[in-house]
């Protein structure tokens, strides 16, 4: 791990977002709620909020900070969903790993929740598929107390 003792804690906030790829119908049953194994979005929400949590505990040379806020959003477009998690911390290093975990573990768990009707014929998923995921903006608020 990088030495970050000499730092200054300050306000940090870190937005990410990232894409799954779905049939039509697919995007149609998660906005109607019409999806058998549940409520996909807010199933999706809890996950990504515990994956920022547990971030430290799954990339070996991220930091543990204690984290202030996560908000997990989704936009809806005819043939996806997109989540954005943003993150915020007070402390010495920034939180931009918790906010694309948070986004990547959101997706995953959608791709999980509908997986059923995503599957062809032969158990294969010809158009589900993770895409862009990435880091929007970082924000260090200086002289924050």
């Amino acid at each position: 791990m990088v030495e970050i003792s000499s730092k200054p804690e300050v306000k940090r906030i870190a937005r990410a977002r990232g894409r799954i790829v779905l049939r039509r119908e697919t995007v149609e049953k998660i906005r109607e709620g019409k999806v058998e194994k549940g409520n996909v979005l807010t199933t999706a929400q809890v996950a990504a909020t515990l994956a920022v949590k547990r971030t430290p505990e799954l990339i070996p040379m991220c930091h543990p900070l204690p984290i202030t806020g996560v908000r997990v959003e989704f936009e809806f477009h005819p043939t996806a969903v997109e989540a954005v998690v943003e993150v915020t911390t007070v402390a010495k290093t920034g939180v931009e790993m918790e906010a694309i975990t948070g986004v990547s573990v959101a997706l995953l768990t959608i791709w999980d929740m509908v997986k059923a009707i995503e599957k062809d014929e032969r158990g294969q998923y010809p158009v589900t598929r993770i895409t862009d995921i990435r880091v929007e903006e970082k924000i260090k608020e200086e002289g924050h107390e």
